[in-house]
């Protein structure tokens, strides 16, 4: 079943597969972000998580309510977090510094498996589209993974206002 389900996988699929991996794996190692790249990143992989409970859903309020719920709480939660050591803003050139994280790569994996799954699942299953447990879980997952990623962009825009503020107040 698993050879059926890859061979009916369209090709750009693999290509935006290997295109996350490679994005995901530069994030192990210590690297400089701009600003813009912080909010892009969050931003894309929210997209990319609506597009999936759309796509599996359509516009029903009750999967949506549940991604934004999910989105909600792990964004509280992340916010409740100190950023990991070595997080460094420079205020002067807007660019964080920031250690290697795993963390990147597990969250765009798991948002292309589940949509992944979820589209291979109701391929084979339509009726799941109806079935209550399925619409509420599955945009829940995803509002998991985006209320993480947005929560990590959002420590970070918090240390660079504090940096940008401690700037211009001259003490930097």
């Amino acid at each position: 079943m698993l050879t059926e389900i890859m061979q009916h996988t369209p090709k750009w699929v693999f290509f935006l597969f290997a295109g996350l991996l490679w994005l995901g794996a530069k994030q192990l190692i210590a690297n400089s972000v701009s600003l813009f790249r912080t909010t892009l990143m969050p931003l894309a992989m929210a997209g990319l998580s609506v597009y999936g409970v759309t796509s599996a859903f359509g516009d029903a309020y009750g999967p949506l309510l549940a991604w934004a719920v999910a989105a909600a709480a792990l964004l509280a939660l992340v916010l409740q977090r100190p950023l990991p050591a070595g997080t460094r803003y420079d205020p002067v050139g807007r660019r964080f510094h920031l250690a290697g994280s795993g963390w990147p790569l597990v969250l765009m994996m798991g948002i292309f498996f589940t949509k992944y799954a979820v589209a291979a699942a109701l391929a084979m299953h339509p009726g799941l589209r109806g079935d209550g447990q399925f619409s509420l879980w599955v945009p829940a997952v995803y509002g998991v993974f985006t209320g993480t990623f947005v929560g990590r962009a959002v420590r970070l825009w918090k240390l660079a206002i504090r940096d940008d503020r401690a700037l211009a107040a001259g003490s930097i």
